[in-house]
């Protein structure tokens, strides 16, 4: 997923949503990717988006299914990550010119119009692979279904935690008798470990890296404390907007008192800070190895449910079938196989900090092991907060781009909370509105198609 604050921000802040842009081209199946490797049955293109560590664990992955299965030649190709990246696979399933396994978040499944851009899965292919409904939590499988077929096998979740520095919160007394942050059950509450811990701090060094001005963590963080009171988006026939501003509002002026108190230093980079010293960081749970390496005791906890409900923000790697017009035969079978052994064997991919999907390895006693993803993992997979599940929705999709900045002006005070809360309703009543550029249904068309 990149560095936190470094490769992963800039790619966020320029990502696009659903853009066509003829210039992208096909560069990414490389000259060789139809070429058959001497002795495979068959050869199966897989694109992903992962960088950094990320990118370097599916690496190691892929080469162990090669190994396993010297049959299956696997031509693996890993574009940009964002927007890039979507507007691509979507240009490959158009033009028939898709690979046969790709990578997507879960979230941006309705955006790609399954049945068009995206086929389902062979539910019988995966069973012949060891890949079934009950190994895999209910909330996050339905996810992946669209009229009651398979487009999108999760992965992973991953999730937005509170990261803490345990050095500055034992300085500070906040620590329990298992050395771990008590969680914060309100708002008072949590403003209370603020308080404390910046006591411990030299001047200049913020308390919490809050990316207060990045539209698409300020969303992310948005989702989750406005989840925790229960608030919704639309109606389940996405015919009205159903968000309640008070609680939105409620939810934007938490975030910005992070400012206004002086605990957040707007335009730090958080994740450098929270190496330096920075007692609490609010990031992605691909930031564990990062922080590791670089030697820092730290725990990890789910957002704090400071409005009394758990919710943390989480999304989920999954595979797809881009949409191929013959599927089918070996290369479609592989593909089947490859996606089933990958979630299979994530071992490796839930030491980068994902929480995985898979039930048994997700209660493997040697993930359980795990620290800090023994005190994270299974309240995120328990208490998820997901963006509406939706067309215009997903990882720096169009609902990102357009509401995100709505929330992040409000942290830097550019606009009221009140003010902001009536725009992000407003906005949302526009996008339901909306066209899907990959059907040219709307929202609520859609959900009767």
């Amino acid at each position: 997923m990149g560095r936190p604050g470094l490769n992963r921000r800039q790619l966020l802040a320029t990502a696009g949503g659903l853009a066509v842009a003829g210039s992208f081209g096909f560069a990414a199946l490389g000259s060789g990717a139809d070429a058959l490797a001497s002795g495979a049955r068959a050869r199966v293109r897989y694109w992903n988006l992962f960088q950094g560590g990320d990118g370097a664990n599916m690496v190691a992955m892929v080469d162990a299914f090669r190994e396993a299965h010297p049959d299956i030649a696997v031509k693996d190709s890993t574009l940009s990550w964002g927007g890039p990246y979507y507007t691509k696979l979507a240009m490959a399933a158009a033009g028939n010119r898709a690979p046969d396994l790709g990578v997507m978040h879960q979230g941006r499944v309705p955006g790609f119009a399954p049945g068009r851009l995206l086929d389902p899965w062979d539910m019988d292919l995966l069973a012949k692979y060891g890949v079934k409904e009950a190994d895999f939590n209910p909330v996050l499988w339905q996810r992946g279904l669209v009229g009651g077929e398979l487009y999108a096998l999760p992965l992973d979740i991953h999730a937005q935690l509170n990261f803490y520095r345990k050095d500055v919160c034992r300085k500070a007394g906040l620590l329990d008798a298992d050395d771990r942050l008590p969680e914060a059950t309100s708002v008072d509450a949590w403003f209370d470990v603020l308080k404390a811990a910046k006591k411990q701090l030299g001047p200049g060094v913020q308390t919490l890296g809050l990316h207060a001005n990045d539209q698409n963590f300020s969303w992310w963080f948005f989702v989750a404390f406005y989840q925790q009171l229960g608030g919704t988006y639309f109606d389940d026939a996405f015919t009205e907007v159903t968000l309640d501003t008070q609680k939105a509002t409620e939810v934007l002026e938490f975030l910005r008192r992070h400012v206004t108190d002086g605990y957040v230093t707007v335009g730090s980079s958080d994740g450098e800070a929270f190496i330096a010293g920075s007692p609490f960081a609010w990031e992605g749970n691909w930031s564990v190895p990062y922080y590791g390496g670089a030697g820092v005791e730290f725990g990890a906890q789910p957002l704090p449910p400071v409005f009394g409900r758990p919710a943390t923000h989480v999304e989920s790697h999954s595979f797809v079938l881009p949409h191929q017009s013959d599927r089918g035969g070996a290369a479609n079978d592989g593909a089947h196989l490859l996606a089933a052994y990958l979630v299979q064997h994530a071992t490796a991919w839930a030491g980068g900090g994902h929480i995985p999907a898979y039930l048994p390895t997700f209660e493997d006693p040697a993930y359980l092991e795990l620290s800090p993803q023994n005190e994270y993992s299974r309240p995120a997979m328990d208490h998820p907060a997901t963006e509406p599940h939706i067309w215009f929705a997903g990882s720096t999709g169009v609902l990102a781009n357009r509401v995100g900045p709505i929330v992040a002006a409000s942290n830097l005070g550019s606009t009221k909370p009140a003010d902001a809360a009536r725009r992000l309703k407003r906005a949302l009543e526009e996008l339901l509105e909306s066209k899907n550029p990959m059907d040219g249904l709307t929202a609520a068309q859609e959900a009767k198609a």
